[in-house]
């Protein structure tokens, strides 16, 4: 009792449990035997006759309910506050503060809407994903079958019970179809498969039994016969047995425990993060450079603050916030309602579209969970569609006679290729249904015309079925071979054999299966999704390679690949051993130019992910079981079906509304329409306002008076952030969706430094305009006229660069001019009404001399053909930058400039190379 109770405190307060003590409760550490069936109940205080109801009472209150971690929703506010966190935000909350202390009070509190704005719009987002989440969340179990007595001395009485009630030394009730409602050890079991490919990918049932292990026990917990966990199912058979776990100290719930943590950056923090930094150097350089500029040179002190501050804001594109969570937030509202994908995380949709490795396992997503028959071959390993037949009649009638609540699914299979009316023809006369000790099962039935003789049908396993058939030593040597030759392919394989027998009634046992004669072999394959070539086509289009990473047997795996078309070669398989063997730069390495992954566990699948995403690859991840967390952990985006289990879905950032390739081919596109869209903006704000903020710093030093007044910058400013706007609607060019969308800093940079330069040329010469269309200043208006001139000119020239810089080009056959276009129409009518408009001399501003908007068209034009010029310079250069491949691998591989991430190598295979990301076509 003493040792029971340790182990019942060690549970209830989460502190894990000595070697000796884990194994007493059922599960085997290395080096240890495992526990029998006495030894397990004497540790939990418990025996056949279950617990009474006030043992299983006090329990409860002792170790607490059956039910999994609390699970604690996000409020508005919680997302509203943790959205401030982001890093634009926060460079455009200090700028607010700072405006706010020079008494600029118009621009702070513009800056302080759109801080505002933002922040509500994506913690709206998020909060509408994480409702809709919680309404797709489904219980593990609800109840279960218990024995339990009302005292000591009372009978057991077999009674339903909420799963949250079971508690350790309960004894429980399994049957096919129930869901393992906590972690038990079985007492008795009849025939029992489980399924737990949520807990460890294994497409197939599991063969369960209660015997005492006699030997020590190495394998892993979830190889170890005597147990079965929550998270799993019975697929057949019935069993007793006593529960050792519950709560949060199952292995279906420990996986919330590799949950916590704070997770590694996703490529859309990393990006924003590298474009913040370099906004808020500029930013801190910005102001103190115009001081000292403005006190050196005009002996101007801290009246120039406000003017600095300006500077400091024009460089900054204020509406991004406000425009990425537009941009995220359209494509994710898109995708819920058209396709059934909720986006819990907006960053999470543009890491989608940066995602150019997906890592996936092959059940349930390349194929479906269940097999089909493959061929049927006779003795002499050519096609015999007679054996199909005898197969048929065998899963028919041991369906019917065997009292089994529904076909195994290899049966399922063999009658779906067949027709039923082929079945009925015959008489059913008794059966004996699988076992897995026997391995095989026997259908007994009367053949049409055959009066006073019985038909014994045998299928199941090759080795079970040769030794009860009458063959030479050789032959079943050679059938024996010709077997694994196709279990060897890929495909599972049954037997098949009958024997006549005299009619006789309906007492037919095993030993009645001896004597048979061989019919021939039934292979079958896992059934391919149906949507899966397809999609592979897609994303292969888009330039997102597919690595597959499963728990299955390598030549399974391989056979799905080859019917998939993913030309994989047996000898290019990884397997767990392979990935043990390797250090974590050799995994990165290898992952590269390795497309199959078998008989991965979950700590593997979380190791190619880190080792991909070292590499330099934006890597998704799509799983539905708990073994599948620590990957969906490890990844940038974890991706996961509304049917995957509850831990799951909390950990995943995307949830489909079925686990289908096209769906992620659609989250894939609306990521890059998004980023492609978020990118745009992010080159001509940018460009536009270095090249203001540089022509605005030249001014100042050569004008005798500010080149702009705080105002004007403002008004300017929100005219082109509203205009910008439309760049949420945008529909990007087809060549943006063709290749990741990473927001590269360093790129950026080049991009907007050498764009930004040409913009301050433009501005340079329109002081010229200005000059020889006033013929110098010197008189009083000429500060309020170059004020106004610069003005219209500003906002013409971003009208431009919105125009020619723009992503999305107007399609052949469009209707009409785009959003972008429009907006860039309104502004530069802006720029021109506004100087002698009733607000003109609000703002400082006023009319314009005809002479100048002559002069201003001419510098225009120059400037439309330099921005062009530079444009198509720039597009030849990364399209003619030279290819490198990566680190132990061959072919064409994606550098720097440009060029498909996804090449094949000189086997055909497809790879995935080395190289920084790229922004996507202009």
């Amino acid at each position: 009792m003493a040792e029971a109770t340790a182990a019942w405190e060690q549970q209830g307060t989460g502190t894990p449990a000595p070697p000796a003590a884990r194994a007493r409760l059922g599960e085997v550490p290395p080096g240890h035997t495992a526990p029998t069936v006495l030894e397990v109940l004497r540790t939990l205080d418990s025996g056949p006759r279950g617990l009474t109801e006030a043992q299983a009472e006090e329990r409860t209150a002792r170790l607490g309910e059956n039910t999994g971690p609390a699970r604690r929703e996000a409020s508005w506010a919680h997302l509203f506050v943790r959205s401030l966190r982001d890093p634009f935000t926060a460079v455009l909350g200090c700028l607010g503060l700072v405006s706010a202390a020079v008494f600029a009070w118009g621009t702070a509190s513009v800056i302080l809407l759109l801080v505002v704005v933002s922040c509500a719009l994506r913690a709206c987002g998020e909060h509408r994903a994480d409702r809709s989440t919680a309404a797709l969340r489904e219980l593990v179990a609800t109840t279960a079958t218990v024995v339990r007595r009302p005292d000591e001395e009372a009978a057991p009485a077999t009674r339903e019970v909420p799963v949250a009630e079971l508690v350790p030394g309960d004894v429980i009730r399994l049957a096919p179809g129930d869901l393992v409602p906590a972690d038990v050890r079985l007492l008795r079991a009849g025939g029992l498969t489980v399924h737990q490919a949520a807990l460890t990918g294994e497409s197939e049932p599991v063969a369960k039994t209660a015997d005492d292990p006699p030997s020590p026990a190495g394998a892993g917990v979830f190889e170890q016969p005597q147990l079965c966990f929550q998270g799993s199912s019975v697929a057949s058979g019935s069993a007793t047995a006593v529960v050792h776990a519950t709560g949060a100290h199952t292995r279906f719930a420990a996986a919330h425990d590799r949950t916590a943590g704070r997770p590694a950056a996703s490529a859309f923090d990393r990006s924003v993060n590298g474009i913040s930094w370099i906004l808020i150097r500029f930013m801190l350089l910005t102001p103190p450079l115009v001081l000292m500029a403005n006190a050196a040179l005009r002996g101007r002190g801290l009246e120039t603050l406000p003017f600095a501050v300006a500077v400091a804001v024009g460089l900054t594109p204020e509406m991004l916030p406000v425009l990425v969570t537009l941009c995220l937030a359209r494509g994710a509202s898109l995708l819920a309602r058209t396709h059934g994908v909720i986006v819990k995380r907006l960053p999470a949709l543009h890491d989608v579209g940066a995602v150019d490795v997906l890592c996936l396992d092959k059940t349930g997503t390349l194929t479906e969970d269940r097999p089909v028959a493959d061929r049927a071959l006779g003795p002499d390993g050519q096609d015999d569609p007679e054996v199909l037949h005898w197969a048929a009649v065998n899963a028919w009638w041991t369906l019917q006679l065997g009292d089994l609540p529904q076909p195994d699914a290899l049966d399922e299979a063999i009658l779906d290729a067949v027709d039923e009316d082929e079945l009925t023809a015959y008489d059913g006369v008794a059966a004996v249904p699988f076992a897995p000790d026997r391995r095989l099962a026997t259908a007994v039935v009367r053949s049409p015309g055959r009066l006073g003789a019985h038909t014994l049908v045998v299928k199941g396993d090759v080795q079970a079925v040769l030794e009860r058939c009458v063959l030479a030593d050789d032959e079943r040597e050679r059938l024996a071979g010709l077997a694994a030759r196709h279990a060897d392919g890929g495909t599972r394989v049954l037997a098949v054999a009958t024997a006549q027998r005299p009619a006789r009634g309906r007492d037919y046992t095993p030993a009645d299966e001896r004597g048979l004669t061989f019919r021939g072999l039934i292979t079958l394959r896992d059934a391919l999704a149906p949507t899966a070539t397809a999609a592979l086509e897609v994303l292969a289009h888009r330039g997102v390679s597919v690595k597959v990473l499963t728990g299955d047997h390598p030549g399974t795996a391989v056979r799905a690949c080859l019917d998939l078309g993913i030309p994989v070669d047996r000898g290019a398989v990884l397997t767990a051993d392979g990935i043990d063997a390797l250090t974590d730069t050799e995994l990165a390495e290898a992952a590269l130019r390795t497309d199959l992954f078998a008989r991965c566990t979950p700590s593997h699948k979380a190791r190619i992910t880190r080792a991909l995403r070292s590499a330099g690859h934006t890597v998704g991840f799509l799983g539905d079981g708990v073994n599948d967390v620590p990957a969906l952990r490890a990844a940038d985006v974890g991706i996961a079906p509304r049917d995957a289990s509850d831990v799951v879905r909390e950990v995943a950032d995307v949830v489909l509304a079925e686990k289908d390739l096209t769906a992620i081919a659609h989250a894939v596109a609306a990521g890059r329409h998004a980023g492609g869209n978020i990118a745009t903006y992010l080159r001509v704000t940018l460009s536009s306002n270095l090249g203001n903020v540089l022509a605005m710093l030249c001014a100042g030093l050569l004008l005798p008076f500010l080149p702009m007044l705080p105002a004007q910058v403002l008004m300017q400013n929100l005219c082109f952030d509203a205009a910008q706007l439309t760049f949420a609607h945008d529909r990007p060019h087809p060549s943006v969706l063709d290749r990741p969308t990473v927001l590269d800093p360093r790129r950026l940079l080049r991009f907007i430094t050498g764009f930004g330069a040409l913009n301050a040329v433009a501005d340079l010469a329109t002081f010229g305009v200005l000059a020889l269309a006033l013929h110098g200043p010197g008189t009083g208006d000429d500060e309020a006229v170059f004020h106004s001139g610069w003005f219209t000119e500003n906002l013409l020239t971003q009208a431009l660069v919105m125009v020619l810089l723009r992503a999305g080009r107007t399609a052949a056959g469009s209707r009409g001019p785009s959003p972008v276009a429009w907006a860039a129409i309104t502004l530069a009518a802006a720029g021109l009404a506004l100087p002698a408009s009733p607000l003109g001399p609000i703002l400082g501003l006023t009319a314009l001399p005809a002479l100048y908007y002559v002069l201003l068209a001419a510098v225009l034009f120059l400037y439309a053909v330099g921005l062009l010029a530079a444009r198509t310079r720039y597009e030849r250069r990364r399209g003619s930058a030279p290819a490198r491949a990566p680190a132990g691998g061959t072919g064409a591989g994606r550098d720097a400039g440009d060029g498909n991430p996804k090449a094949k190598d000189a086997g055909g295979r497809n790879s995935v190379h080395q190289g920084s990301h790229e922004m996507p076509h202009l």
